[in-house]
């Protein structure tokens, strides 16, 4: 007799592959050992993956350690660089820059906040910028980078970093770390998605006749969002009112120098543009509202700015900003794109599908499928999702600019009511809301507002318990010593060659080698 529940799930049923449903199988493939549950993959090569989220943040390191891998060959493997910070240009005015680095900045004074001392500090007409003590951002400035855990004797251990990775080649490395843990890979396109009576999924019929039934399907089928969204036809929340970008081009060049350890987002007349190093090339975006400029335009613009020769053609995705109101409906889950999208601004996309399968995991249901579960499950994603999109409006909610219809535009934009409190009650003592599951820490918060000029109008009052003189000669000695210290270490790319060289990739196939005139 089995001491095993036996409501128990027994298959599950996971439609799209990518980083998202390759992510998904090796998280469940990892936990659900020794045949405990049958995992199955349907995708088809014919369909294309979006690649989105080649930049990732700080927790994306987490999916790789509790997965048991090894750092260094997975940066190996995926021509990965490292990314301590994302540059941003021209957001608030022209010609100015501002970064959003991982990690700590500063540390306390005394009792109190290292921001609220910097506060009192630049009340008192202290000439330092806030980015002065954070070391990710000294380090992304000059190009340097040596991983935390490698500087515990200095002031730089307090930073963080992320990877810019090739998300094909994670989506492939995972495959195979999935296949051989048991994951059963079917390819084929889904032709029919059959329901039964109660609007549960019975099974999907792929085009070739075969059928995949389950007990739980995950929905990584992209913006199709196949299961979730047409399937079970759940409501999708639309938040184009707030992010008025509906479009992407993308192309793939050629490093022409060493890669910067930055996520580079620099502003345009109608968008952002992106740009992502990897070991041996680098990915290039442009984010833009088609209300204001063409494709034509568009693709005109980032290749006319790109470092290096395009190595790919350019690739139009267009997109929708919101999210379903249910990513857990009845059996299905949607993971990824299939349950939202919001512009890559601050890299979240390969985040939210380790968080959507880090939650899934914690409120695993069986057979039963227990509204409670599925309740919390999408309040806490739904939250993730809202905390993302005010974190997103707020990179654009105080700009300076009105050179464009674009940039006036977003001068009028009414930002959601959970920024608004955010933001008023930040203007106050610099006080920051903080919830239960918080994917951007204070520093994060800090670092934004500041670069586009919300400053509090005051320091709270309790850091008056310090003397001035210990805040400021604490400030002086600071700065020097972080900007000593990182004077010291190797640069990006030297640390890449000597400590996780990535061998050259294979040239592209025939059909991505750029035309004379590429076209979407």
């Amino acid at each position: 007799m089995s001491d095993k529940n036996p409501n128990a799930i027994q298959k599950i049923v996971i439609v799209g592959g990518g980083s998202a449903g390759w992510i998904c199988a090796a998280m469940l493939s990892h936990f659900f050992k020794d045949g405990d549950c049958a995992i199955e993959l349907i995708e088809s090569e014919q369909i294309g993956t979006v690649g989105v989220g080649e930049s990732t943040i700080p927790p994306f390191l987490q999916l790789i350690s509790s997965l048991g891998l090894d750092e260094r060959e997975f940066i190996q493997e995926t021509q990965a660089a490292f990314k301590l910070a994302i540059r941003f240009e021209n957001w608030r005015k022209k010609d100015e820059v501002y970064y959003h680095p991982f990690g700590q900045i500063g540390g306390p004074i005394g009792s109190h906040e290292f921001y609220q001392c910097w506060l009192r500090a630049k009340a008192n007409g202290h000439p330092s910028a806030l980015q002065d003590f954070a070391p990710a951002t000294v380090m992304a400035d000059q190009w340097k980078f040596m991983p935390p855990g490698a500087l515990h004797e200095t002031m730089l251990s307090a930073s963080r970093y992320a990877l810019h990775i090739d998300a094909n080649l994670v989506a492939k490395y995972l495959r195979k770390f999935s296949e051989a843990r048991g994951v059963k890979r079917v390819e084929g396109i889904v032709d029919q998605v059959v329901t039964r009576n109660d609007g549960t999924i019975e099974k999907v019929i792929l085009q070739s006749g075969y059928e995949a039934s389950g007990e739980l399907f995950i929905d990584c089928s992209g913006f199709r969002s196949i299961l979730n969204g047409k399937a079970m036809d759940t409501p999708f929340l639309d938040w184009s009112d707030v992010l008025l970008n509906d479009r992407a081009i993308t192309v793939q060049t050629d490093n022409i120098r060493e890669p910067h350890p930055y996520t580079l987002a620099a502003a345009q007349d109608f968008g952002w543009r992106w740009r992502i190093p990897l070991q041996h090339r680098a990915g290039n975006g442009y984010v833009f509202c088609s209300k204001y400029i063409s494709d034509d335009e568009a693709r005109h613009v980032l290749l006319s700015q790109v470092e290096g020769e395009p190595i790919t053609d350019t690739w139009l995705v267009p997109f929708k900003t919101g999210m379903r109101s249910k990513l857990w409906n009845k059996n299905c889950v949607a993971i990824g794109l299939a349950g939202g999208f919001i512009e890559p601004l601050e890299s979240t996309a390969l985040h939210l599908i380790y968080r959507g399968m880090d939650y899934l995991l914690r409120f695993f249901p069986d057979r039963d499928f227990a509204p409670s579960l599925q309740a919390e499950y999408n309040r806490r994603m739904a939250a993730d999702y809202e905390e993302i999109r005010d974190f997103i409006v707020l990179h654009y909610q105080t700009t300076q600019r009105d050179d464009t219809p674009f940039w006036r535009e977003y001068q009028q934009v009414e930002p959601p009511q959970s920024l608004k409190e955010r933001i008023e009650l930040f203007r106050e003592t610099g006080t920051l809301r903080d919830g239960v599951d918080d994917m951007f820490r204070a520093p994060s918060w800090q670092s934004v507002m500041e670069g586009m000029g919300i400053r509090p109008k005051r320091y709270q009052q309790l850091v008056d318990t310090t003397p001035y003189e210990v805040i400021r000669q604490t400030l002086d000695r600071s700065a020097p010593i972080v900007k000593a210290q990182v004077a010291t270490l190797p640069g990006h790319g030297e640390f890449l060659a000597h400590h996780c060289p990535a061998p050259p990739p294979p040239p592209p196939p025939e059909h991505r080698r750029p035309k004379v005139a590429a076209t979407a």
